[in-house]
């Protein structure tokens, strides 16, 4: 039988994951890392911190074992360990959504009404690409874009959308459906597309969730250096 100091050991080493964890930023960090691999400078934009600050909770994630590295030049890069990594994020954020009696409010402050924003779910989202009858958007940032994306998907961020707009539109019969995605179900970057769509007089719906739960389901994601493939 194990002894009480090694038990309480093996248990702390559990709870530093989740300690790794116990920040918005770092928690926000893992959900930019889940879109795949990015360097200390964008990440610090992203997540709205000093590149001092996001270097200091990359380094708590990465003494945790949920975060690796890669230098290229001056530049590190990071990404997470494993896809593992991603299950435990959506689990975690599944597990608030259910529990937490303010995560309602709290989303809804940030997002907004979206009651008027309908949703497509994946599998309607697969039969339809596959019968043409739909144009995908990628409204993240590029770089998450290049890292991988739904088969197919037109890339738009969305600071780019109302500029490129007309242009996106050149090729889409009127009253073709457009749907947009991003990085999941908290993410804003498609609600802000579609109600720019529907202003604009297009239909258009978002994605149920994003692309980390649309490649972990196994569906056809493609990279900027790659062809389509299985997720």
């Amino acid at each position: 039988m194990g002894h009480r100091d090694a038990k309480d050991a093996l248990f702390d080493g559990f709870a530093e994951v989740a300690k790794a964890l116990a920040s918005g930023r770092r928690a926000e960090l893992i959900d930019v890392l889940a879109q795949g691999e990015r360097h200390v400078d964008e990440l610090a934009a992203e997540i709205g911190q000093s590149v001092a600050n996001t270097s200091f909770h990359l380094r708590a994630l990465a003494g945790a074992g949920l975060v690796t590295t890669r230098r290229e030049g001056t530049r590190i890069h990071y990404r997470l360990a494993s896809e593992r990594v991603v299950d435990l994020w959506v689990a975690l954020r599944d597990v608030a959504a259910a529990h937490h009696a303010r995560l309602d409010d709290l989303a809804a402050a940030y997002l907004g009404d979206r009651d008027e924003l309908e949703q497509v779910t994946r599998d309607e989202l697969v039969r339809r690409i596959a019968a043409g009858e739909v144009l995908v958007v990628d409204v993240r940032p590029a770089a998450e874009y290049r890292s991988g994306h739904i088969a197919g998907a037109r890339s738009v961020p969305v600071d780019d959308l109302t500029a490129r707009l007309a242009e996106l539109l050149t090729d889409v019969p009127d009253g073709a459906e457009i749907v947009a995605y991003c990085r999941g179900p908290y993410c804003a970057y498609a609600d802000d597309a579609v109600r720019a769509l529907l202003a604009g007089g297009r239909s258009a719906r978002r994605l149920e969730d994003g692309f980390p739960e649309w490649r972990r389901a196994g569906l056809a994601v493609e990279s900027a250096t790659s062809g389509a493939r299985p997720g």
